[in-house]
């Protein structure tokens, strides 16, 4: 099965260009300005949204993203109400690429034979659950596979030649590759070091890979999209947003352009890096 992310991929290939994958959670910080924001990605330069599940203990999120979690679970942000919100996305856009990223404890108690017919229903294309490895397969990757959804892995700096194999088996759409060790927002992609890395991936997978973590500037996009079939930016979106809002925590008149305008440089950066022909 053909998901918008196999599409996407295909199409930036034949326009020897990177893809730029913005990421903001979902209900940050009200669900009416995440909505509002969402649906303005697009038209700013995002390639494939990434949209975060707010919980309560995100461990792999810095500082940032973990704030932006509170604020959208202190503004009643739920699973069921992301899902609301993706569908009501998609009644003005059935291409772009959506991919939800958290962890599983939401999924799980949502229950994961619903939770993959209302995803798939509401227009979701993947899933990036980034506390199941492999070795939890069976529990949602297998019956996401199944259901019409890419299980997008990540892998890190430390996941060696031996373990890479496992981590790719079932993974599909494509391989999301955290640029640094630690926490989101932490430090500063080196598009050298990406480059060795993508290409090591790249000996085990023909999977596109993309690059998250550590890229904040439209120059570091640009340089991490000449070594890798896309750049992921989070930190520095919801950054940007955070900044925005009044003493209360809420949105005010510059949320939104403040996030595209951003969007719209770093997708400047992504899109103006020429790919290597594979």
């Amino acid at each position: 099965m053909t998901t918008r992310i196999d599409t996407r991929f295909v199409a930036l290939k034949a326009e020897g260009r990177a893809a730029f994958v913005t990421f903001l959670m979902a209900g940050d910080p009200d669900l009416d300005t995440s909505l509002k924001l969402i649906k303005a990605l697009p038209a700013a330069g995002a390639d494939i949204i990434e949209i975060g599940m707010p919980f309560t203990d995100p461990m792999a999120d810095g500082p940032v993203i973990q704030a932006g979690g509170l604020r959208a679970l202190k503004a009643g942000t739920t699973l069921r109400k992301t899902l609301a919100m993706i569908r009501e996305f998609r009644n003005g856009d059935d291409v772009t690429p959506i991919v939800l990223m958290g962890y599983y404890n939401p999924i799980y108690i949502y229950g994961v034979d619903k939770f993959l017919v209302d995803a798939k229903v509401a227009g979701v294309d993947g899933l990036i659950i980034v506390d199941l490895p492999p070795e939890e397969d069976a529990e949602l990757c297998l019956p996401a596979m199944k259901a019409g959804l890419n299980f997008i892995r990540l892998a890190t700096p430390t996941t060696d030649d031996k373990r890479l194999p496992a981590v790719l088996a079932n993974t599909s759409g494509f391989v999301y590759y955290v640029s640094v060790t630690g926490i989101t927002g932490a430090a500063s992609a080196d598009a050298s070091v990406v480059g060795a890395a993508v290409a090591r991936i790249k000996r085990y997978t023909d999977l596109p890979v993309c690059v998250g973590f550590g890229i904040r500037t439209p120059q570091a996009a640009h340089d991490i999209a000449q070594h890798a079939n896309g750049a992921v930016v989070g930190s520095a979106l919801v950054d940007v947003l955070n900044d925005t809002l009044d003493a209360e925590g809420r949105a005010t008149a510059t949320t939104v352009s403040a996030v595209t305008d951003l969007v719209a440089a770093l997708a400047e950066g992504v899109h103006g890096a020429r790919q290597a022909a594979e």
